[in-house]
């Protein structure tokens, strides 16, 4: 059996062989070379700046929550008559924290202006009932003296 090329045969399912490799030139000519262009490619990637693509801000809405539960226990305590001190305390507290809440959610720092809201009225409201109740209580003492 003689060949008319040089070395030993490549089948098809050779696993030396490369199937993504350009084909031989011809004999008798030189490889061709494909164009070089400077600067082809993919692009350079984009610089990375620290903290840039980190983690998203964590909202911060104690404050709006401590304010409708202080409102809260104000408002009930504000109602019961013989707790008007712890109202008044748990009023004051809830206006405060309101009104830090507000402005976190105005600064976009927090998401629960309705809380911060709702925790602002009641606070009121639970400093008011109190001032009502003394009110009645020296108009009637002063009625019956």
């Amino acid at each position: 059996m003689s060949s008319n090329t040089p070395g030993p045969q490549q089948g098809p399912y050779d696993p030396q062989a490369n199937p993504y490799a350009a084909p031989p030139p011809p004999p008798g000519q030189p490889p061709v070379q494909p164009p070089q262009y400077p600067g082809a490619g993919y692009p350079a990637a984009p610089p990375v700046y620290p903290g840039v693509a980190g983690m998203p801000m964590q909202l911060s809405n104690g404050m709006g929550t401590a304010a409708l539960v202080c409102g809260i226990v104000g408002l009930v305590c504000g109602i019961t008559y013989f707790l008007w001190v712890f109202a008044v305390i748990l009023g004051i507290l809830a206006i405060i924290f309101g009104a830090i809440g507000k402005g976190k959610v105005a600064r976009g720092e927090a998401n629960n202006g309705g809380s911060a809201t709702a925790g602002l009225v009641c606070g009121i409201i639970g400093m008011v009932l109190p001032a009502i109740y003394l009110a009645a209580l020296d108009a009637a003492v002063d009625s019956v003296f």
